[in-house]
């Protein structure tokens, strides 16, 4: 039966119960659905609340009902709240890791909104499937259910943001504050063989989204007539994510392999460039010899034009030679025959 019992410390904002004190606020009439033994409504009659419980537990409703001021036994998924409570009721309702535990978590939320007097709020808080433990256990094939925590064997229903949006929207409600209680993939109960586990994938799963967010809380409230849903608000993180995030072996292993990729890429981008360059000069070369040969062969093709032109020069020499000394012979005759 003690499975369950937990201290609650409200100073201590990352934690789940901490996240819903806080957003209950300063809300009178407060119902605590799954209370359990009372501990956390214990402390919001210390802050001046009046808190009904409502818990199908025998032994726990028992304890609960010495720290509450009323506490009512019951079987959410056998008779709704509203056979229980009259409408207008509570200011503030809470279901702290209870949702995941129901067959019909819609027909439950729309149930209890007609117990919430004007301005009342419902408070949720629930694990979520996305945290980046889960993540990494699937990666390894596994999915041990514990006794209690992010696999819970009694969990029948499991939430990621998106579907816990869905599932809020879907009972007619509006999401007015989203919160979420952190902590580092590697250290949860979830089992995982944290060595098996390539150094470059723990990171990546520790950098998506939510990966760091193992619970959500959330308040939301009815849908007014006429209301459109609106823009669900950012998630405020319980702690700085930096510092729950975990440094470890995977992360020194990753920054080494990020500077080696980086000098390779920069190794990569020097080595293109001086290709580049030397490109250009293996071309700006080729440019001058294609000028030079064409040069060459101009000047060739011009001196075999002058070999040509000489041949020509000697050949008439030689023919006016010939010429001139033929006439020399005919006078000489001429001269002789007088």
């Amino acid at each position: 039966m003690s499975h369950y019992a937990v201290e609650i410390d409200p100073s201590r904002l990352n934690s789940s119960h901490a996240q819903v004190i806080d957003l209950v606020g300063t809300a009178a009439r407060v119902l605590d659905v799954g209370c359990w033994t009372g501990d956390l409504g214990r402390i919001l009659i210390e802050r001046g609340a009046t808190v009904t419980g409502f818990e199908m537990d025998e032994e726990a409703a028992t304890i609960a009902a010495e720290r509450l001021n009323r506490v009512v036994r019951g079987d959410l998924e056998a008779t709704p709240l509203s056979e229980h409570f009259e409408p207008g009721s509570f200011d503030a309702i809470i279901f702290a890791d209870v949702l995941e535990h129901l067959l019909d978590p819609p027909a439950v939320l729309r149930d209890a909104a007609t117990l919430l007097a004007p301005g009342g709020r419902i408070v949720i808080s629930i694990p979520n499937v996305a945290h980046g433990s889960l993540r990494l256990a699937l990666l390894q094939g596994r999915w041990k259910t514990t006794p209690t925590g992010l696999l819970d064997h009694t969990h029948i229903r499991f939430f990621n943001r998106a579907s816990l949006i869905e599932l809020v929207q879907g009972a007619g409600l509006v999401v007015d504050d989203l919160r979420g209680a952190l902590a580092d993939p590697l250290r949860t109960e979830v089992e995982i063989d944290q060595w098996g586990l390539p150094d470059h994938i723990v990171e990546w799963v520790r950098d998506q989204p939510d990966a760091l967010v193992r619970q959500f809380q959330l308040a939301v409230r009815p849908l007014q007539e006429g209301e459109e849903p609106g823009v669900v608000p950012d998630l405020v993180p319980g702690a700085d994510p930096a510092e729950v995030r975990g440094s470890d072996r995977h992360t020194v292993a990753l920054e080494r392999s990020l500077k080696a990729r980086a000098w390779i890429e920069s190794e990569r981008e020097r080595l293109q460039a001086l290709s580049t360059r030397q490109s250009e000069r293996v071309k700006h070369l080729r440019e001058r010899l294609e000028r030079r040969t064409a040069r060459t062969e101009r000047l060739k093709a011009r001196s075999k034009a002058d070999a040509v032109e000489i041949e020509r020069l000697r050949a008439e020499v030689e023919r006016l030679r010939l010429s001139g000394l033929s006439g020399l012979a005919r006078r000489v005759k001429r001269r002789l025959a007088r």
